[in-house]
């Protein structure tokens, strides 16, 4: 009996250590919350949900830390979902680009130093997370220089899992919400491949490390270099923006299933991209950018007066395409300067303090693309291989595609999906938004793909409506309204 009631006592002390553990880790993480707690930002409209921003640190030993902005649900955050949302380039920032132009609560606005509040805000729907990555984007950062010549798609996604495993440690509250990634452009290789590592390490890791995914969504997005080249160039040609000549040529001498680019097939694709210098590849039917932005004596040395870069980020996929300025150009919107009110927004010392951002003191300027980070030395010829496991894992799986858009037009996406030889369910539909069609959607086994009409390339700035509403039936796992009628 006495045996017994030591037992006894030796559990109660167990569980009296642990309860104590577990307070002082919560307490750790109830401070870590309060030190990024964004009390209100210069020029921000009032709201009443809670938002954060800060840094993670993934590499102790190089100091690499990760920049981050989140921002609770407008109603009900303990019991909605948790989504990380992620922009492309390779090297371009999620925040300049899908927080400040496209989804996020807080948008930018010509010559005012105010910031203006989204209707269609993703956060009416979700927890939502806007993440700087990789180092070198952004305000994220890292004290070992040689870390910016090392970047590519396998330590993007390692340092991205490294932050979401630490994250959850400040914000353990969220750690059992379901859990989404999203994103557009380049995302096609950063959302699968991150959600692969996810997947991997749920099966193997030990039970703190779970996180809790249940699916993925990519839009406009890069995902194989041979349908992605080929279809960029059959629908500049299909949207009467190149010639007969010029499509001809790169047909006959450009093989997109070579990482190689011979000297004819140069030629012809120098004659291609000639064509958007004049209008934008991101969005066909919207104006370009005609401001000076503050001069061009104030840009960066790789970016030209009109605020594109002149050098790609050599060794980022597609292998051919990445080679050419006129990949590399930053895109545009409705207002086709927005990325400029940006620059000019997150450059201010008082917005940075706001953001517990730039404590370091880069040593250069926040821009939307980076202008540090030239080199990338390794890039997936295609994803389709991740996509296709993380759909056998039964993951929710959905692929977008603005229509306008001719830098990753709908046809490289169709092709594309074509290539993963999935069953289809649905066949061809349109889907309805406000009495008209809002696009058309497919449904594979496995896979859903919806295409917005009329938007470009960054598909929640130019119909934020039809991307809320995408969006909000990708959550609930419910097909896309199927009248014009509730």
């Amino acid at each position: 009996m006495a045996g017994a009631w030591s037992l006894l006592a030796l559990a109660l002390s167990l569980c009296s250590v642990a309860a104590v553990a577990v307070q002082q880790v919560n307490t750790v993480a109830a401070a870590q919350q309060a030190a990024d707690r964004v009390a209100g930002l210069p020029g921000q409209p009032p709201v009443g949900f809670a938002q954060y921003a800060g840094y993670v640190t993934v590499n102790e030993t190089h100091g690499r830390a990760l920049f981050y902005w989140f921002f609770e649900a407008t109603a009900s955050p303990d019991k909605k979902p948790l989504v990380l949302w992620l922009n492309g380039g390779p090297g371009c920032s999620s925040i300049g680009y899908g927080e400040a132009e496209e989804l996020g609560p807080f948008l930018v606005q010509k010559g005012k130093p105010e910031l203006r509040w989204n209707n269609y805000s993703w956060n009416t729907e979700a927890n939502l997370m806007f993440l700087e990555s990789p180092v070198g984007v952004g305000f994220s950062y890292t004290n070992t220089s040689s870390d910016l010549l090392q970047l590519g798609d396998k330590i993007t996604a390692d340092d991205a899992y490294k932050f979401l495993l630490n994250w959850f440690k400040r914000f353990p509250q969220y750690r059992s919400h379901d859990f989404y990634i999203a994103g557009e452009s380049y995302a096609g290789h950063y959302v699968p491949q991150l959600s692969e590592k996810i997947f991997d390490g749920n099966r193997a890791g030990p039970k703190e490390s779970y996180v809790n995914l249940k699916g993925l969504m990519v839009g406009n997005a890069l995902m194989d270099d041979e349908t992605d080249q080929t279809g960029m160039v059959d629908y500049a040609w299909d949207h009467a923006v190149i010639s007969d000549r010029v499509y001809a040529d790169v047909k006959a001498r450009c093989d997109f299933s070579m990482a190689n680019v011979t000297d004819a097939c140069n030629a012809a694709l120098q004659e291609y991209f000639a064509v958007y210098r004049l209008i934008d590849m991101y969005s066909l039917y919207t104006p370009v950018c005609t401001d000076d932005p503050a001069g061009a004596s104030a840009l960066p040395s790789s970016y030209d007066a009109r605020g594109h870069r002149k050098v790609a980020v050599h060794g980022a996929a597609p292998r051919i395409f990445s080679k050419y300025r006129g990949w590399i150009m930053k895109p545009a919107g409705y207002d086709p300067c927005t990325a400029e009110y940006a620059e000019t927004y997150f450059n201010r010392p008082d917005v940075q303090a706001a953001l517990h951002a730039n404590v370091t003191k880069i040593g250069y300027n926040w821009t939307h693309c980076s202008d540090v980070i030239n080199t990338w030395n390794d890039a997936a010829f295609s994803t389709l291989p991740t996509i296709r496991k993380l759909v056998a894992s039964g993951l929710r799986v959905w692929v977008f595609s603005g229509d306008t858009d001719g830098r990753i037009p709908v046809t490289s996406t169709r092709l594309t999906l074509n290539k993963l030889g999935l069953k289809t369910i649905q066949e061809w539909t349109p889907w309805y938004d406000h009495l008209q069609v809002g696009g058309w959607t497919v449904v594979y086994e496995g896979l859903t793909f919806v295409t917005i009409r009329g938007a470009g390339h960054e598909v929640p700035l130019h119909a934020p409506r039809q991307a809320l509403t995408l969006f909000s039936n990708f959550l609930a796992g419910t097909k896309m309204p199927p009248t014009a009628f509730p």
